[in-house]
């Protein structure tokens, strides 16, 4: 379950139970910082928490002040800043990141359909591409065509709903960003002149889960679902045998079907990412076959190389460029190399390596890279730091 998931589902809990909420959102960071824009927290009136908006020591803090916005019933922004280290250690939150964190507090309205996580909601069910949400979060002077916490959401079909007022040069200004954060793939913080003032958004990038179909139900697919599912990704396995494939052996997974070997040239061809677990040579060779004209990124193999080098060879009798056509999206032998021994320990191995092919990482070791963990993020003016909170470390 991804935590967008949680906290719909926690959202719709508090909801049928009459407990007013607020939601808590990470807008803007400069610097280093534990979570990065998007991350969010559902905090109740009593003060029950779901989500995350760093690795702890905010959360006490952000669930005081989101009380009090659920109490004065309207939307405020506090900025954590731990840029000075001395200080934060001794005096502040403690965070040791030396950055700047900005979130966004903002009572939820049951009634309004156009919520945060009710615009959220929409995106999620069935959805198969990316995103952006653009978020109104700081709002400086006077007359400005928005308020703090109207939104907008940009599909990839380019269908565009929310709160967010249109008709104004605010708002075609959002609408052309977030199309090209949308293009970029990038999220970005953006400022519009404003009468008096300026206005800041964050352009959120909301990335679907990850579809995976596993050709293979043996033992050794069991850990790999329950790991893969537990990150949110979505998972079918698929095999020919019927007493391996079935759904009281894989309950975390999407879907389990039986696909007999005669049949899977006749599988739809769709953008999952794909492991061929199977342990059969002759059915590895009639998926891999299929998936050569696939607009699939990731293949995944199991076993030795020598394996790979036998099945192209029987692929490039019928297909010659078969070598071409896998380039860079076939991944054999599967995995990280982490030593890795069990059922257990290989899924661990599968998984990191897809993680690390959808995140473009080289995934080495963090210690050895002269990079910063997370890029930066794009804006076009800097974050002014003023009236920074200081948090208490206590949940």
């Amino acid at each position: 379950m991804t935590e967008l998931q949680r906290l719909i589902l926690a959202y719709d809990e508090h909801r049928a139970a009459g407990r007013a909420c607020a939601l808590a959102s990470v807008v803007d960071v400069a610097g280093s910082a534990y979570r990065r824009p998007g991350a969010r927290m559902l905090v109740t009136e009593e003060g029950q928490l779901t989500g995350a908006i760093s690795g702890g020591c905010l959360e006490g803090d952000a669930r005081r002040r989101a009380r009090q916005t659920i109490q004065q019933g309207r939307p405020t922004v506090v900025t954590y800043d731990s840029t000075d280290p001395d200080d934060d250690l001794q005096f502040g939150a403690a965070l040791g990141c030396q950055g700047v964190v900005q979130i966004l507090l903002e009572p939820l309205d049951f009634a309004n359909p156009d919520n945060p996580l009710e615009l959220l909601r929409r995106w999620a069910q069935g959805v198969a591409a990316p995103a952006v949400v653009a978020t109104v979060f700081s709002m400086a002077g006077t007359g400005a065509a928005a308020q703090m916490g109207e939104r907008l959401l940009l599909t990839a079909e380019g269908s565009v709903e929310g709160s967010l007022p249109a008709d104004s040069e605010l708002y075609d200004a959002i609408l052309t960003d977030a199309r090209a954060a949308l293009a970029a793939g990038q999220p970005a913080t953006r400022h519009y002149p404003a009468p008096a003032g300026t206005v800041r958004v964050s352009l959120e990038l909301l990335r679907p889960p990850v579809r995976l179909t596993v050709y293979g139900a043996g033992n050794d697919v069991q850990p790999l679902v329950r790991l893969a599912a537990g990150l949110g990704w979505r998972v079918q396995v698929v095999d020919g045998r019927p007493n391996q494939a079935q759904a009281s052996r894989f309950p975390e997974a999407e879907a389990v079907r039986v696909l007999p070997l005669a049949q899977v040239p006749d599988e739809p061809h769709d953008g999952s990412f794909a492991l061929l677990m199977t342990h059969n040579y002759y059915y590895d060779l009639a998926v891999l076959r299929h998936l050569l004209p696939a607009p699939t990124r990731y293949i995944g193999l199991l076993g030795p190389r020598k394996k790979y080098d036998r099945l192209l060879e029987d692929l490039e009798q019928d297909v010659p460029d078969a070598a071409a056509q896998l380039r860079g999206r076939l991944y054999s032998p599967i995995g990280l190399n982490l030593g890795a021994e069990t059922p257990e320990e290989i899924a661990l191995s599968i998984v990191a390596e897809i993680q690390a092919v959808l995140a473009g990482r080289p995934a080495g070791f963090l210690r050895d890279s002269p990079h910063p963990i997370h890029p930066p993020l794009h804006s076009n003016a800097p974050l002014v730091v003023e009236g920074a909170a200081d948090p208490s470390c206590s949940l």
